[in-house]
């Protein structure tokens, strides 16, 4: 399977050459940090693998995640549109890869290029009604049902069936306390749909671990798949990217 970002391989052959001739291939080593709250970033990021996750912080240092960003989208695209202050902070939760890009030059070309533009807009409302359903899930549903949710989102965003993380971003996920991630990925693990150990959970049944979910998971999915329907699927198989095509 070959790393990719959907957003690029969504993108006519001349839109995709612009963009990455004018990124960098960069490794995203755990906890780097790609932006900071309410300040502009230098630049922005094309995940191809591993998975960046947007943060809310409270002024008693309490946080939350709010979305995260794997290889459908672009790490700064709400920057881009306009003046107001991003009041998050992103930051690598699970390893990986990325195209940097200048915020300079993506902004260009967010402004230059209707095509460019629509795929970022397109990204940018999937992310925010995403945000919209994670945020009355957070409200409405129980510590087990918005685990299995955010296991098969990053399974979703990975395309791995390991996902490496670690039991205090569980829970500042769940919004809870680190023995309510230890009672409920235990439930889960004894009833065979994961396994799980201290910074590490292995999806063993999918199909099931999806019944243990709350049907925000069914819209989100909806949302992600319908983003750029089959050009997920065209990118893994032909490695344009990884390949140079274009």
């Amino acid at each position: 399977m070959s790393p990719e970002n959907f957003l690029l391989f969504a993108l006519s052959p001349e839109s995709r050459k612009f963009l990455v001739s004018r990124s960098t291939p960069v490794a995203l080593p755990l906890r780097k940090v790609l932006y900071v709250a309410n300040e502009t970033p230098t630049h922005a990021y094309f995940p191809t693998s591993g998975l960046a996750s947007i943060v809310t912080s409270m002024v008693d240092g309490a946080t939350a995640e709010v979305n995260f960003v794997g290889r459908e989208g672009v790490v700064g695209a709400f920057h881009l549109l306009g003046p107001a202050e991003v009041p998050t902070n992103c930051f690598v939760q699970m390893e990986g890869a990325a195209l940097k890009i200048s915020i300079v030059d993506l902004k260009m070309a967010f402004e230059e290029s209707e095509e460019i533009r629509q795929r970022i807009l397109e990204n940018v409302q999937e992310q925010a009604l995403t945000v919209a359903q994670i945020a009355a899930c957070n409200r409405l549903h129980e510590s087990q049902e918005r685990l299995a949710r955010w296991l098969l989102m990053a399974q979703d965003c990975t395309q791995s069936d390991v996902l490496n993380i670690t039991q205090e971003f569980l829970a500042e996920m769940l919004g809870s306390r680190r023995t309510t991630v230890t009672v409920v990925a235990g439930a889960l693990q004894r009833s065979g749909y994961i396994e799980y150990r201290r910074g590490h959970i292995k999806i063993l049944d999918r199909k099931r671990l999806e019944t243990a979910a709350c049907d925000c998971y069914r819209v989100i999915k909806h949302l992600y798949d319908s983003l750029y329907k089959d050009v997920a699927g065209a990118a893994l198989r032909n490695g344009a990217l990884r390949n140079g095509a274009h």
